[in-house]
């Protein structure tokens, strides 16, 4: 495992400071963090807490995933699976704090979540396995914690400072779920840490390629929610299609997995066609829409002159 030197402290949903900024994450910090607690943190059920269950089913119904999550047959299995996580009380707690102050970002991490379950029953058929699996969807992106909320909700383009703490929010997950999970490579660590890392190495936080199916599974459920959901930095979301197109690029390009983006495919399909039946076309019709900023940067002396 390749060595992470941390550009900020990681900090708790109580304001306590983990590990300090400029810590490496070598073997012996890991296992100091992991051990720290002698007992288990409170567990909860993930379905249970709040208004997750119906926040999930609201979501289902905003298009393209009317069409994704359509079908009763489809929600019982996911509901069925989801069920099924249990994690840490805190955590919950951690993931409930962005339904309040950055809605963008607890939208995106439950229906990350529905879409790996989706797609992890398709490639994944050992019920244990893909529960490790989903496990990671709801907390993938738990390390925007450690993220100032003003740079989360930014509209304008951010910069070279801001995206430097922005892309903190990997080893900072992962930190935060060695912790709470009290094992440094439990899947749902590494998963928060891999999740922006790509499969020709063109990701961070080490640029190291990654050839591993679960991970490839969030990665995926990952960019396309991204891509179609509202976000700060554009007036517009992605329509599906051009989405799809920009998965399916990404995937021919060797950026993401061409199988897992099959599955995405597929399940987009009225017509529920098996992904071994979807092909990866080339062809380009839609359009990223317009005063879109996600990887734009400005210079820290620019942004501090406006």
């Amino acid at each position: 495992m390749p060595e992470h030197r941390l550009t900020h402290a990681v900090i708790d949903l109580t304001g306590r400071e983990l590990l300090p900024a400029g810590t490496l994450l070598t073997m012996p910090v890991l296992q100091t963090l992991a051990g720290e607690h002698k007992t288990d943190f409170p567990a909860c059920d993930l379905l249970d807490y709040g208004q997750v269950h119906a926040d999930m089913l609201y979501f289902f119904e905003v298009p393209p995933y009317d069409v994704i999550f359509h079908e009763t047959e489809r929600q019982q299995t996911l509901f069925d699976i989801a069920g099924d996580v249990v994690m840490p009380e805190t955590l919950l707690t951690s993931l409930y704090h962005f339904r309040q102050l950055d809605f963008y970002t607890y939208r995106h991490m439950l229906l990350v979540f529905a879409l790996s379950i989706l797609i992890g029953r398709e490639l994944i058929h050992d019920r244990a396995a893909l529960l490790q699996e989903v496990m990671a969807g709801p907390i993938h992106d738990i390390g925007k914690l450690c993220v100032p909320l003003p740079i989360l909700t930014k509209k304008t383009a951010l910069t070279s400072s801001e995206i430097v703490h922005l892309r903190h929010h990997a080893l900072a997950g992962y930190v935060l779920l060695t912790h709470f999970f009290r094992e440094h490579e439990t899947l749902a660590a590494r998963v928060a840490r891999d999740h922006h890392e790509r499969k020709n190495g063109s990701g961070y936080p080490s640029g190291n390629p990654i050839d591993n199916l679960m991970i490839d599974i969030i990665m995926v459920s990952d960019v396309y929610d991204a891509l179609i959901s509202p976000r700060p930095y554009r007036p517009m979301s992605y329509d599906n299609r051009t989405a799809l197109e920009e998965i399916t690029r990404q995937a021919v390009a060797g950026i993401i997995s061409q199988t897992v983006a099959r599955v995405l495919i597929s399940l987009n399909r009225r017509s529920k066609p098996h992904y071994s039946c979807c092909t990866l076309s080339s062809e380009r019709r839609g359009a990223p829409p317009q005063g879109n900023l996600y990887g734009r940067m400005i210079s820290d002396s620019n942004d501090h002159a406006q």
